[in-house]
């Protein structure tokens, strides 16, 4: 064997390590970090890379991505003094790998812990209502403090929110209980509201109903009123059309009088003082035809004797006399005095007629 092949063989072997070693090929959204004895020199962007083998090493990769890091709870004190276990989520993009690894030597860490510390000031200056309902304005706090703090690392704080606040188990009890008292009151609200509705509908209701009735009473009472008004006029029309006299008109009122006794809502009645002259009007009437013209041959005495009849059978009142008895009483006893009045006078009449019949006959015969 030759003995210029074995060294030929490792001078190769070499020259292929040193090559190997010189080339760096980066992923893409991966910086790499390079020193050179132990010094920064630069810092390798993505693709295919050449370095000083042995002098040049790769000290740090990062990861250039937007990355999401998720705390663990952490206790909190509110300036109510109650104790609140807070989560938070930080979503972070490295913007400078030579300052990230040469700022700070775990950004992560840092920024954990600047995460707790800025939320503890932060949630120190509310109570608890206002952390549970102020958590936008939690959020911009703390991206502008994180933000600041962690420019000077290379790393830029893109969002940070509020993953969970979890309060004591007897605040949670308390809001429970606060929140079932609310629901219960705006039920009982609209409940209220419910009703106050209806009762205004049924009141609107019978409101319109009693408006519509009234309205309709009225119609009828002026129909009625204008139907008894023409029944008037007629009849009214009617008696000055036939030239009634006054004769007719007081025998028509002592029919009518008994009729005005005969309500049951009738509790005090008083006899008119025109109840006497109508029934002398009446008894005259008929009294003229029994006292007509006596035929020639006829003696006086028949007639003075019927005007005495006449007179002696009709039973006289008192002008303006009033009846202050019972109802009952007061309404029987003027409807048998006006039924008398009216007997007697047809009576009369009767025998008035009756004695003039032969009275004619005897004139005609002789």
């Amino acid at each position: 064997m030759d003995p210029l092949v074995v060294p030929l063989l490792v001078v190769a072997l070499v020259v292929v390590v040193l090559v190997a070693s010189a080339v760096r090929i980066v992923p893409q959204a991966r910086r790499y970090n390079i020193e050179r004895f132990g010094r920064y020199r630069r810092t390798l962007q993505p693709g295919l890379n050449v370095v000083v083998p042995l002098a040049d090493r790769v000290n740090t990769k990062l990861d250039v991505r937007e990355q999401v890091y998720s705390s663990d709870p952490r206790p909190v004190i509110t300036e109510d003094n109650l104790v609140v276990n807070i989560d938070t989520v930080l979503y972070y993009q490295i913007t400078d790998p030579r300052a990230a690894a040469y700022e700070v030597a775990d950004y992560l860490q840092a920024i954990d812990q600047l995460t707790v510390t800025t939320l503890r000031n932060v949630i120190g200056s509310m109570d608890l209502e206002e952390t549970l309902t102020s958590r936008e304005e939690i959020n911009s706090r703390l991206r502008a403090v994180l933000d600041d703090a962690t420019g000077k690392w290379g790393i830029r704080v893109n969002r940070v929110e509020i993953k969970a606040i979890d309060p004591p188990a007897t605040i949670k009890e308390a809001m429970e209980k606060q929140m079932r008292a609310e629901r219960d009151k705006r039920a009982a609200i609209l409940h209220a509201e419910g009703e106050r509705q209806a009762k205004i509908l049924t009141a609107e209701g019978t409101k319109q109903k009693d408006i519509l009735e009234a309205q309709g009473t009225q119609q009828a009472m002026i129909l009625r009123a204008d139907g008894e008004a023409k029944a008037v006029e007629l009849v009214f029309q009617a008696v000055h059309r036939n030239n009634a006299d006054p004769k007719v008109l007081a025998y028509k009122y002592l029919e009518t009088l008994p009729h005005l006794a005969s309500s049951d809502n009738n509790t005090f009645w008083v006899i008119p003082g025109e109840l006497t002259e109508a029934v002398r009007t009446v008894t005259r009437a008929f009294g003229d035809q029994a006292t007509a013209p006596p035929a020639p041959g006829q003696p006086d005495e028949a007639v003075s004797a019927d005007d005495t009849s006449q007179e002696s059978g009709v039973p006289e009142l008192e002008a303006g006399s009033t009846v202050a008895l019972d109802a009952a009483a007061a309404a029987d006893e003027a409807g048998k005095q006006a039924a008398a009045a009216v007997s007697d006078a047809k009576a009369e009449a009767a025998a008035a007629m009756s004695s003039q019949v032969p009275r004619r006959g005897q004139t005609s015969g002789g």
